[in-house]
């Protein structure tokens, strides 16, 4: 199972962007080729809105 490397949470896949997303650190990883890029540094930041629709779904 994985997890996010910079606060251990939970990670949901987004099938739109494909990117595996940690709603605790507000981080969205890559997937590149099949294969998760789970470096911090890769990452990027969760805008507002996909905050605000992670709180829609109920998702933690």
């Amino acid at each position: 199972m994985l997890m996010c490397p910079q606060s251990g949470g939970e990670l949901h896949y987004d099938e739109k962007s494909n990117e595996l997303i940690c709603y605790k650190s507000k981080l969205a990883y890559p997937i590149e080729n099949d294969i998760p890029i789970m470096l911090i540094d890769s990452a990027r930041q969760l805008k507002d809105e996909e905050l605000n629709e992670e709180d829609s779904n109920g998702k933690d």
